[in-house]
């Protein structure tokens, strides 16, 4: 059913049921009322009717008693389930749910599933003042009477079957049946990239290389071969153990590892030359596999090499396509976003090769789960976007287990929108702030306008991969940022006293400290760094990071990106730059020339990174100059000669974002910027493979030398190691500062 017939359905069945009197369900906290099952009642309606029975209880005092329909004897009866005194519509959709008055009669009833549990919820937040906002425990109003206004004859049948919004909340059962929403771990017996999962390398490269897929002429546990025979039967004899194991799992994954290495033996070639594409040999792999289980479902993943639908084989019936959004931006709709015109029409192509499609999509920034990311304004139109597109399912993916920004909101107007996409946004986003800030919620909905605005009118881009300090000239401007804390201040004020909503505009201002933070490692000597203009370290910065990160403890920050440092590691970190001893380089602001072009997306200081003083971290968006592709040739002029006796620089090793050393590091001197002397050569060796990151100093003594130009070569390796590589990947360069002495 289209989200806009549910919407249409329901307003019939309202508009048909004739104006009905309160229905007063507990008075003074006694109650006549008893709560009626189904004679043989599944597992989902008993415990619809322990809940409806538990929370009226917790509200009034009053306990309903639960009686099977045979003990029945026409007394007031709230009716929890498919029994035979019954209202509403013949038939209930999928996992939805019916809540309705009649003859001063409560039913409530489900489709499949948990449909009749969720009924429960909903009348418990519509009509009786609960609420569950959080993995907290649910907000239970206190009275000695229930009255539910009438009238009340709702259906709400979902938009999509498969439902999951992946943030903290949803880590709490009661949440999750509360909301409607799913949880993968609950539905697949095996989920996600899974290749390795069902033939693991550690198993089986070392004696079968032919298993895994063949790159650049060699065999390498990149991905699996899969036309090799006994993949395939290894496949399957997995899954029939699996599924004995585990026969009620709804889905099974069987899809490539995150990232490239797509095999290109003869066999694997001849398939996907057929296809279009590395999807091909996929999609025609999991249909075999999914034949020999013709009762079960499985999903593989469209995304990356196989984002795209094969040119001649469809999905197989009980096959589902989980379609990866990953590539796109976020500052607009999925529909319009140019940086979406890939997956639009990767849409098109599965719509039209399946009905059974899935989204992965994504509503966070991985890279800084705290950053501020407002997206807010567009998860309505993609839901929206989705459901016209016949999607079945979807998985938005927010920070996980992790705090992050807003997880609260977004995973309440993302619940609610599941169900009904083209439902009044306006009154969920008023329900959810007025129920979570109380009096503050007016001054918050205005915060979260002001982030929304911002990103409109600066023209910024929300890259799901990007980081704070790329927008200090646009919606993360420091005055930007004074005026979002300026309307936090205002609601701390709304709030007055109250500890439970003052400590959750608390946890809003996380966001917005984080960012601080952040690029006060950017800013670095200038105003709104944590530097003072003779090197040391504001005195205010360490305890600031100490508050921030008692502030993440509390507020249930696990890490601050995917796979990321923990909240001590973060402080550590802090420590061990606030420990740094800084050195009054001969070249500090000197101006810099480039041959080749840093990539400007990840070099927001552009040429004054390698002059600015600051040297870098971990992770390549501070404080590097990143240079794709190419040998990065430097030549600095310090403005007069000077003598000299050391120049130093670090490179980044970062395998994971393909970021290497150079092959060769050579330092030459010049006093009138033509003519240059060689000082010093380093050649590099190529890595073994090793994913940590590593920064690497390399020194070059120049005693007593005079020079007003110093040109430093650092060669870019030919190609990726072996070990890394990818097709349409090329290694990359990353220098922090160059130190003259």
């Amino acid at each position: 059913m289209s989200s806009l017939l549910l919407m249409i359905t329901t307003l019939l069945y309202s508009a048909c049921t004739p104006q009905a009197e309160d229905l007063t369900l507990v008075q003074q906290g006694r109650s006549g009322y008893v709560i009626v099952l189904p004679e043989q009642a599944t597992k989902a309606e008993s415990r619809a009717a322990g809940i409806f029975q538990d929370y009226v209880q917790r509200i009034s005092g009053a306990k309903l008693p639960v009686i099977p329909e045979s003990q029945y004897k026409a007394q007031p009866a709230v009716f929890i389930g498919n029994t035979s005194h019954t209202a509403g519509p013949p038939s209930i959709k999928s996992e939805g749910y019916f809540a309705g008055v009649k003859d001063k009669q409560l039913f409530i009833r489900g489709g499949s599933g948990q449909g009749v549990v969720y009924g429960v919820y909903y009348t418990l937040q519509t009509y009786m003042g609960c609420r569950k906002d959080d993995a907290g425990p649910a907000q239970v109003p206190t009275a000695k009477d229930i009255r539910l206004k009438g009238p009340i004859s709702d259906l709400r049948e979902p938009a999509f079957q498969y439902r999951e919004t992946y943030y903290p909340p949803s880590m709490d059962a009661e949440y999750l049946a509360w909301h409607g929403l799913h949880r993968f771990e609950d539905l697949w017996g095996l989920w996600g990239h899974s290749f390795f999962k069902l033939v693991p390398p550690d198993t089986y490269f070392k004696d079968h290389p032919e298993y895994y897929s063949l790159v650049n002429g060699k065999r390498q546990p990149l991905q699996l071969c899969l036309s090799n025979e006994n993949v395939y039967a290894l496949t399957v004899a997995w899954f029939k153990k699996a599924i004995a194991a585990n026969p009620d799992a709804m889905y099974w994954s069987i899809a490539p590892q995150d990232g490239g290495g797509a095999c290109t033996c003869d066999l694997c070639k001849k398939t996907d030359a057929e296809e279009g594409g590395p999807q091909g040999s996929l999609i025609r792999f999991v249909n075999r596999v999914a034949g020999q289980f013709p009762q079960q479902h499985f999903t593989t993943l469209a995304y990356g090499y196989t984002a795209k639908a094969p040119l001649k084989t469809k999905p197989a019936a009980n096959v589902f396509i989980m379609l990866s959004t990953i590539d796109a931006f976020r500052q607009e709709p999925l529909a319009q976003t140019a940086s979406a015109a890939g997956f639009r029409k990767n849409l098109q192509g599965w719509e039209a090769t399946t009905g059974n499609l899935f989204i992965w999509d994504y509503t966070t920034q991985f890279t800084n789960y705290l950053n501020p990311f407002p997206d807010y304004t567009n998860l309505q139109p993609n839901l929206q976007y989705f459901a016209a597109h016949h999607v079945k399912g979807v998985f938005s993916q927010g920070s996980g287990e992790t705090y992050g920004d807003m997880a609260e909101y977004n995973s309440y107007v993302q619940a609610c929108l599941l169900w009904q996409p083209d439902a009044d946004l306006k009154k969920i986003n008023n329900d959810f702030l007025t129920g979570y800030y109380g009096p503050a919620a007016n001054v918050m909905g205005q915060y979260l306008d002001a982030l929304s605005d911002a990103v409109k009118s600066t023209h910024s881009v929300l890259d799901i991969y990007g980081n704070p300090i790329y927008n200090t000239k646009d919606y993360l401007s420091p005055v930007l940022i004074d005026q979002y804390s300026g309307l936090l201040d205002k609601a701390e004020v709304a709030a007055a006293n109250n500890t439970v909503f003052l400590q959750r505009i608390y946890r809003t201002r996380l966001f917005l400290e984080y960012v601080v933070l952040q690029q006060s490692r950017f800013y670095g000597f200038d105003k709104y760094g944590y530097l003072q203009p003779d090197g040391t370290v504001n005195p205010r910065w360490p305890q600031r990071v100490q508050k921030f990160v008692a502030a993440c403890k509390t507020a249930g920050v696990q890490e601050l990106s995917e796979g990321g440092l923990s909240p001590d590691a973060y402080a550590q970190e802090w420590q061990a730059i606030f420990s740094r001893k800084w050195i009054k380089s001969l070249a500090q602001g000197a101006s810099v020339t480039l041959v080749n072009p840093y990539t400007p997306e990840y070099t927001p200081k552009k040429e004054r990174t390698l002059t600015d003083g600051l040297t870098g971290g971990n992770d390549f968006s501070y404080n590097w100059l990143f240079t794709y592709g190419k040998d990065m040739i430097a030549t600095i002029d310090m403005g007069s000669s000077k003598t000299i006796r050391q120049v130093q620089m670090n490179f980044l090793q970062d395998a994971r974002h393909y970021i290497f050393n150079p092959t060769q590091v050579v330092v030459e001197t010049s006093v009138d910027g033509t003519h240059f002397t060689v000082a010093g050569t380093k050649d590099i060796p190529v890595p073994e493979e090793d994913y940590a990151v590593h920064i690497n100093p390399y020194s070059f003594a120049v005693p007593g030398t005079a020079a007003r130009y110093i040109r430093v070569t650092a060669k870019c390796p030919a190609t990726l190691p072996d070990w890394r590589l990818v097709a349409g990947k090329k290694p990359s360069l990353c220098c922090d500062e160059i130190t003259v002495e």
